[in-house]
């Protein structure tokens, strides 16, 4: 057995969703370190992703899981106390569900970020701490022209979104989100932790349990293999950048191997102009894929929808010599095979009990 890395010891709240599975794989079988997932087990599919971490770590003795809650100060603080690298990605992630309850919102998304921050402070140590924000902080981008094509729209005067555009909160996910940001970034200044905040676009990979609401990539993939319709609100013409979790995961490990560049900084992180794609676009990507039509309703758009969002990622490029190197048909792809080997996930499923959340820190049985 090889010795285990003692210098590395890895918390990931969220560690069983989309992006902290894929960060606690690519860390178990990537390099030696210590990996603690941290869960609330509420989303769908989470507990698929654990089983695939617990059979990745083996008998290795590096993967640790705690059913707990970022909401939950007690559980928090104990999982922080002997972690010296941080991954913040549990979240409430749907505008939706933020308008139809915008307290678990909060909650979630600001007071589970201020109880992380606090645990940080007061254990002292000033672990490497890592937060995942969002492009809708930047709100409706009210100040940028845009073009109108056939097929898409497109910014006039700027390749994409820079870190200079002012922020604008809409929603309470756009509030919560961006309290959140700013609360991660301002901690980092006034108590020497050393944190990086990236607000991110549209992630879309592998092990994504991608819903109307969020991951809509993948949602639409998933949507079109099973014949089941499609709802466009708008037109189609609405424009994202596509960053794979392949990619995003690497952007994790720059920003931890560069701290001291990246400490205390904020990026803005995403596929960029060239993994750009339309709803409609997609769409017919999606066919050549598949072999057959999508069959899809439109609707009326939703309030404070960016028609446009594209990721200028030249600072953390010039930070750290990242860039994007998976393509969406490449990302497409990806997800795909993915399904096709996960397949019985996505049978109708039974209905479950809600998960019972501990105020203790437990190894659920099969982990270390």
């Amino acid at each position: 057995m090889k010795k285990l890395d003692t210098k590395r010891s890895v918390l990931i709240f969220g560690g069983a969703g989309f992006i902290g599975s894929n960060w606690a794989s690519w860390l178990l079988e990537r390099t030696e370190a210590r990996v603690h997932i941290f869960d609330n087990l509420s989303r769908k599919g989470v507990r698929h992703n654990l089983d695939f971490l617990k059979k990745k770590a083996a008998d290795s003795g590096r993967l640790k899981i705690t059913v707990g809650d970022v909401r939950h100060i007690v559980d928090v603080e104990r999982a922080v106390r002997d972690a010296n690298e941080i991954y913040h990605f549990a979240a409430q992630v749907a505008v939706t569900t933020s308008v139809a309850d915008p307290v678990l919102d909060f909650d979630t998304n600001l007071r589970g970020t201020f109880n992380i921050l606090e645990a940080i402070r007061r254990a002292g140590h000033k672990p490497f701490l890592l937060f995942t924000s969002t492009n809708k902080v930047y709100g409706e981008l009210n100040n940028q022209v845009l073009v109108s094509g056939p097929a898409r729209y497109e910014f006039r005067d700027v390749e994409g979104i820079s870190e200079r555009q002012p922020l604008d909160f809409h929603s309470p996910y756009g509030c919560s989100k961006g309290a959140a940001d700013q609360y991660v970034h301002d901690y980092g200044r006034m108590f020497g932790i050393p944190s990086v905040v990236f607000r991110m676009s549209c992630i879309a990979g592998p092990r994504q349990f991608g819903n109307e609401d969020q991951g809509w990539v993948a949602h639409f993939l998933y949507s079109a293999m099973q014949r089941i319709p499609l709802v466009i609100y708008g037109d189609g013409r609405q424009v994202r950048d596509v960053l794979c979790v392949d990619d995003l995961v690497r952007a994790f490990e720059a920003v931890r191997s560069n701290q001291e560049v990246t400490r205390g900084q904020v990026y803005n992180v995403g596929g960029g102009r060239a993994n750009t794609t339309s709803l409609v676009e997609l769409i017919e990507q999606i066919e050549r894929l598949i072999g057959h039509r999508v069959e899809f309703q439109k609707d009326e758009p939703r309030p404070g929808d960016q028609l446009v969002y594209v990721t200028d990622y030249s600072k953390l490029k010039r930070d750290t010599g990242w860039k994007p190197q998976v393509s969406v048909r490449q990302t497409l792809l990806r997800i795909q095979d993915w399904w096709k080997q996960n397949r019985e996930v996505f049978e109708p499923a039974v209905s479950m009990p809600e998960p019972v959340l501990t105020p203790a820190i437990q190894n659920v049985p099969g982990a270390a």
